[in-house]
């Protein structure tokens, strides 16, 4: 009998992150910190919102493009929010950032294609990328500048092949950010050598310091960025699967002729949800976007002062709810910190070879947990650091 699996599926390496995932599924008694999920429940306006849509009956498939009155308010949003000007007739609802993503790569590559990656970053990019023909190339990103995206990194990588540069900020999994001027230092390589941007904004509202800036908002780039983005990180919604993509026209029509043929469209009551985050989440007195950033804020001092404590290198996170230390002092890489972690001390945390080759001495670790529970596994990983010092 022939192998029916294609070259590509089974070349494609298995998530990094799935292995520890799946066996803190299976043993209870393990302190994960390797989920980036917030432990915030949904918001109750949004829940209900969702629940409403149910009850009155709203159970059928939206158009393609989704709720043409969250379309609407999702331009207001990023107006007001971000100053990115993308009308309601230039996006596409999609389930999850992970459909934007998957669909715009396939919208743009063809076979041969290069298509850049900040490494480290998210694991999905690289696999989508292979899956549509083309190539992906990484970047590399250095902790001692804050993993920044450099003009001279960026332009060292560039071929005649090079299509298309992600550009995933705030990032997962280090936390590291593009304040607006580095991003105005690598416009004119974006421009000289013609290259799109598909900018990945997921973590937009986790930002700490001043502002998040866009490189959407940039009006240079004009008609040569796609932006991706969700509720999952910042309403807490991941399993309502909602997200969207906005690109110039050219490009959304051959994202939309995708979404048609492989979902159709992102699940109606999750859509009414997500109108509702857009238009009340932010009222809420508890679950806030606003509440939900000062606790992730409290918990990233914490642990960033708590890696530094433990004598190792580590990278004060800028975004999104994850902090990326250095064990390379300790003679190990990431992959043999994680296992031995899990193994004797039952605590998980990520390779951070997962998301590329500049993660090899790192691990990730999320602070979307509870306090108390970041805490204990700090606790518990402190004295794992010591024992391995005195060896």
């Amino acid at each position: 009998m022939r192998d029916f699996v294609s070259k590509t599926a089974r070349s494609i390496k298995p998530s990094g992150i799935r292995k520890f995932f799946d066996i803190v599924a299976r043993e209870k008694d393990i302190i994960s910190l390797g989920v980036g999920e917030p432990d915030f429940i949904t918001p109750w306006e949004i829940r209900d919102a969702g629940i409403t849509s149910i009850k009155k009956g709203f159970t059928q498939y939206t158009s393609n493009r989704g709720l043409p009155a969250l379309r609407e308010e999702i331009s207001s949003y990023l107006k007001s929010r971000f100053s990115v000007s993308f009308g309601a007739d230039e996006m596409v609802i999609t389930v999850g950032a992970s459909e934007a993503i998957d669909a715009t790569l396939r919208a743009i590559t063809d076979i041969g294609d290069e298509i850049l990656i900040p490494d480290p970053s998210y694991v999905s990019y690289g696999p989508c990328v292979e899956l549509c023909g083309g190539t992906p190339v990484s970047v590399p990103c250095d902790g001692a500048n804050g993993f920044k995206l450099t003009p001279e990194t960026l332009e060292s990588v560039i071929t005649e092949k090079t299509k298309a540069i992600i550009f995933p900020y705030p990032n997962n999994p280090t936390g590291g950010i593009m304040e607006k001027e580095y991003i105005e230092k690598i416009i004119p390589i974006i421009i000289k050598h013609d290259l799109l941007v598909i900018a990945d904004e997921i973590y937009a509202e986790l930002y700490y310091g001043e502002k998040f800036t866009s490189i959407a908002s940039f009006a240079e780039l004009d008609g040569r960025v796609v932006l991706i983005s969700g509720f999952s990180k910042s309403f807490a919604m991941t399993g309502w699967r909602i997200g969207f993509v906005c690109a110039p026209e050219e490009i959304l029509n051959a994202i939309l002729k995708i979404h048609q043929y492989s979902i159709i469209c992102a699940p109606i009551f999750s859509q009414y949800a997500a109108l509702s985050a857009l238009k009340t989440g932010k009222q809420d007195n508890y679950q806030t976007v606003e509440f939900m950033k000062e606790e992730y804020d409290k918990r990233r001092k914490f642990m960033y002062h708590a890696f530094k404590s433990m004598g190792l290198e580590c990278f004060e996170p800028k975004g999104a709810f994850y902090i990326f230390p250095s064990i390379k002092s300790l003679n190990m890489t990431g992959e043999e910190f994680a296992e031995k972690l899990l193994k004797e001390k039952r605590v998980a945390v990520v390779p951070g070879s997962a998301f590329g080759e500049s993660g090899k001495y790192c691990i990730r670790c999320s602070y979307a947990y509870s306090m108390d529970n970041l805490k204990k596994a700090l606790d518990i990983i402190a004295d794992f650091v010591k024992e391995i010092k005195n060896k």
